[in-house]
């Protein structure tokens, strides 16, 4: 396609490659039926668009965050994609809960406008990585278990539900190899990599057993073939950390008592650190667009 002049160009917003999630896309849920199945309940299935948009836009906001501070120039891409994938994922469970919802709530009320007791997301999401061995363990553990996860949800009875997993498991499936990459690259290099890694690991494991503890309202889902039981892909999960971590000659961490509660609004101070970054602009210009 030929333009008159630069800016012409740069403000074409149909040609999608050059535009991040949301600029120029097409709807990725166009034709996708939007009716809530007759036995589910609406306010069940609103959290827990909430608790999985939250898992996503938490971690996403972590990942931004190491934007400029990557070993290298392409892994500053690397995760800003990733960050940017997730970001795309909370948009859309976000607005399918303002859809279900039917209170008039968007997808910027929905992430700008709620106080962090409200926030949903797993404890693993919101940790602050120390170094850059903490965040691909993290992103491995995360990416892992939200593979499997949306891999099930593909089939979910809600349509909206299954067509964003069905999204998701493209994505998060790049997610989790280079995660992978990156855990394999460090355990089984250096004798100062392979430490680092490990200290890694065992730092942020003891989050994953709140991974796979089942909320009333996921079993509630779960039983009505919506959501899926958070116990289903652990052993998914464990079997593929598994064969990581013996390609990265690493030890498996021994699983500790965790951080539950992030289902229920239950949050370290720093979410609070986190949401007044990420929230700022909105709040303090209360209704304006940009």
């Amino acid at each position: 396609m030929s333009f008159d002049d630069a800016y012409e160009a740069l403000t074409d917003h149909d040609d999608d490659a050059r535009w991040a999630y949301g600029t120029g896309f097409s709807d990725p849920m166009a034709g996708v039926p939007t009716e809530v199945p007759s036995d589910v309940d609406r306010g069940d299935l609103v959290t827990y668009c909430l608790m999985l948009g939250d898992d996503a836009l938490i971690m996403s906001h972590r990942l931004q965050q190491w934007v400029t501070r990557a070993p290298e120039l392409e892994d500053e891409l690397a995760i800003a994609n990733i960050a940017l994938d997730l970001l795309g994922q909370a948009r859309l469970l976000f607005t399918r809960a303002g859809e279900v919802e039917g209170a008039g709530r968007g997808e910027d009320a929905l992430a700008y406008l709620r106080d962090p007791g409200e926030f949903r997301h797993v404890a693993l999401a919101e940790w602050e990585d120390a170094d850059f061995a903490q965040l691909v363990a993290r992103l491995l553990i995360f990416s892992t278990w939200k593979l499997a996860l949306f891999d099930r949800l593909a089939g979910s009875q809600d349509p909206v539900l299954a067509a964003i997993a069905a999204k998701g498991v493209k994505e998060v499936t790049y997610h989790r190899e280079y995660a992978a990459q990156w855990v394999v690259r460090l355990g089984d290099g250096t004798e100062l990599s392979h430490d680092r890694m490990q200290a890694g690991l065992e730092a942020v494991w003891p989050l994953t057993a709140g991974l796979f503890e089942p909320h009333e309202i996921e079993s509630r889902l779960a039983a009505v073939g919506v959501a899926v039981d958070p116990r289903e892909p652990k052993a998914e999960f464990e079997a593929v950390v598994d064969q990581v971590l013996a390609a990265a000659t690493l030890q498996h961490p021994v699983l500790g008592g965790g951080a539950p509660g992030g289902r229920d609004g239950v949050h370290g101070k720093e979410l609070v650190a986190i949401l007044e970054e990420m929230q700022g602009l909105a709040r303090g210009l209360p209704g304006s667009t940009w």
